[in-house]
C-alpha cells in the first residue's frame, strides 16, 4: 500500500478490513468492497488477494482464478494453491484442479495448506470417478496430523471417499471420533446465536454506492470543503421569541454570550 498515496491507501485500505470483516458472513458484500479496493489498488497483491478470495467465497470461480494468478504472478507465492485448485472444480474441471495439486511448489505450502490441497485433490479425483485414488491422496502422514476443526474436515472428506469404494465402516469410524457438534461446525452448518436480517431499500444497481461507505464519506468531506466554513448564527434578536432555525431560544441574558463563543 505504500506505492500509493495517503488517501488511495487509506480508503483501500477501508475496503480491505470490511472484506475481512464480511467474507464468511455476506460473501457478495465482501465481493463488492473488494472490487472498490480493486479499483483504488490495482497494482497491490493484498487488493487482487481480497478480490481473489471474496471471488471464490461467492461462487465467481473464473475470476477467483484470474486474481489468485495475478496475485502470484506478483509476490511469487503458492499460497493460494488450494484455492485455485478448488475453483478449477467449480468451474468442472477437476483434471486441471490435480495438475494444480501437482505444482512442484506445492511442498513449500504450510502444513494446513497442504491438507486443504489434499482434500481438494480427493475431490477432484472422486469427480473424475478415481475413488480409491480419492482415498489415498488423504493418507499420507501430514493429513493425518491434522488437528481441531481441520481434523474433522479431513474425517469427512475420508468418510466421503470411503463410502464411495464401499468401505462403510470405515467411514463410519473416522466420524465416530467427532461429536455431532464438531462434524456441523466442520461443515459451516452452526447456528448463529444472533439472527440478522437485512432489508435492501435500494435497486440492484445502487448496490455499490450502499457499500462503498469510505467512499461516501470522502465525498461528504468534499462537500464541506467546497461550501467552505459554515457562516455564524445570526445574533439572537431579542424581540424574537421564535427562531426561524428550529433551536430553541437562549436563556435570556445568554444569546450575546453564546454569540461571542462561537
Amino acid at each position: 500500500m505504500r506505492t500509493l498515496s495517503k488517501e488511495q491507501a487509506e480508503r483501500a485500505g477501508k475496503h480491505l478490513v470490511m472484506v475481512a470483516r464480511l467474507i464468511d458472513t455476506d460473501p457478495e458484500a465482501a465481493y463488492l468492497h473488494a472490487q472498490a479496493a480493486v479499483r483504488r489498488a490495482g497494482r497491490v497483491d493484498v487488493a487482487h488477494e481480497a478480490a481473489g478470495l471474496a471471488a471464490y467465497r461467492s461462487g465467481r470461480y473464473a475470476e477467483a482464478l484470474r486474481e489468485l494468478r495475478t496475485v502470484r504472478r506478483l509476490n511469487g507465492s503458492p499460497e493460494h494453491l488450494p484455492v485455485i485448485a478448488d475453483a478449477e472444480r467449480g468451474l468442472g474441471r477437476p483434471e486441471r484442479a490435480i495438475v494444480v495439486g501437482n505444482d512442484p511448489e506445492a511442498g513449500l505450502l504450510s502444513e494446513e495448506s497442504q491438507v486443504e490441497l489434499a482434500m481438494v485433490i480427493s475431490g477432484a479425483r472422486l469427480d473424475l470417478g478415481e475413488p480409491e485414488a480419492a482415498v489415498a491422496v488423504l493418507d499420507s502422514a501430514v493429513v493425518r496430523a491434522a488437528t481441531g476443526l481441520l481434523a474433522a474436515r479431513v474425517a469427512q472428506a475420508r468418510a466421503t471417499a470411503l463410502t464411495a469404494v464401499g468401505r462403510v465402516a470405515e467411514a463410519d469410524s473416522e466420524l465416530s471420533r467427532f461429536t455431532q457438534e464438531e462434524l456441523d461446525a466442520a461443515a459451516g452448518e452452526v447456528e448463529e446465536e444472533d439472527e440478522f436480517v437485512v432489508f435492501d431499500l435500494l435497486d440492484e444497481a445502487d448496490e455499490d454506492d450502499v457499500l462503498d461507505e469510505a467512499d461516501e464519506a470522502d465525498e461528504e468531506d468534499a462537500r464541506r470543503e467546497e461550501s467552505g466554513p459554515e457562516a455564524p448564527d445570526a445574533p439572537a434578536d431579542e424581540d424574537d421569541g421564535n427562531r426561524d432555525d428550529g433551536r430553541p431560544e437562549a436563556p435570556e441574558g445568554r444569546a450575546d454570550e453564546e454569540d461571542l463563543t462561537r
